[in-house]
């Protein structure tokens, strides 16, 4: 038996990483205007985000087609694997998830498992490294399954907002809420947990902050921790220096900018946190 990972672009799974682990990643579509470019294959993180706050039509998300995530399956089969373990974005964000089980069934030379791994960015990825060193170790997909479910529990994704526009555009407030909010200076946290999505308003940018090492306290000892950003490396060093004071002993593995695919939905200047923790975490 030789069970292979799979995830998708949304994962930010650094690309070092995948290929030490063999992991297959499906790019996703951004679509801007009329032009579509598969996420990380014909536009980088630098050329999305260096136009960010330019781009005339505001850019838009896709899932990408069945035959894609086929294709990628297809691939782990010719290379060896007889079991594939897909961990795709959060259902409760996208359509990724039921184009992948779609595709799933297509493959008939492996058995092939979407997983939902109810989280975005480095939540989700840190989940296909785990199902990888685990697969690598000889773990069973029902062994490796168990192990996902128990790490959902434990991880947490949170960001600052900066701009309302972007997410009333992808549908998360509404128009009169982003003219409001912006007018009072409002900064929501952003929040993904076992695939549950809340936003908390916040009164300013010290605010949000504030609120955010509320929350990254509440949530104890860590196992593994990201800064993450999207346009502005500066916010997220000021992030990090603000953590480092408050929290000493907290290891941050990497500072990370996120894919335009989540970049274009959380918007320019915001910053935020993917976290672990030791112990299982309430909302």
């Amino acid at each position: 038996m030789t069970v292979r990972i799979a995830t998708d672009s949304t994962s930010d799974l650094p690309v070092e990483l995948a290929r030490q682990y063999g992991i297959a990643v499906v790019p996703c579509y951004i679509n801007i205007g009329d032009q579509s470019f598969l996420d990380g294959v014909d536009l980088s993180r630098q050329e999305f985000y260096a136009q960010l706050r330019h781009y005339e039509v505001f850019p838009k998300t896709a899932a990408p087609g069945i035959e894609i995530f086929a294709r990628t399956y297809e691939q782990l089969v010719a290379e060896g694997a007889t079991e594939i373990i897909a961990i795709h974005l959060s259902s409760t964000l996208s359509a990724v998830y039921s184009v992948a089980q779609v595709a799933a069934q297509e493959i008939k030379r492996a058995r092939v498992t979407v997983f939902d791994s109810r989280q975005l960015s480095l939540g989700a990825g840190w989940q296909a490294l785990t199902a990888a060193r685990m697969a690598q170790a000889g773990a069973t997909v029902p062994q490796i399954l168990v192990a996902l479910r128990e790490q959902i529990a434990r991880t947490q994704s949170c960001a600052v907002i900066d701009v309302l526009e972007n997410l009333r555009r992808g549908g998360r407030i509404s128009w009169l809420v982003a003219g409001l909010g912006t007018a009072l200076q409002i900064k929501p946290l952003f929040r993904v947990h076992d695939g549950k999505v809340t936003i908390e308003k916040t009164r300013t940018r010290k605010g949000a902050l504030e609120r955010l090492m509320q929350l990254i306290e509440t949530w104890g000892a860590m196992r593994q921790f990201a800064i993450v950003y999207t346009d502005c490396p500066d916010r997220a060093e000021e992030l990090r220096q603000l953590i480092q004071q408050r929290f000493p002993n907290l290891t941050i593995e990497m500072m990370l900018q996120v894919t335009p695919i989540i970049g274009a939905h959380l918007g320019p200047g915001a910053v935020g946190v993917v976290g672990i923790t030791e112990q299982q975490c309430e909302d």
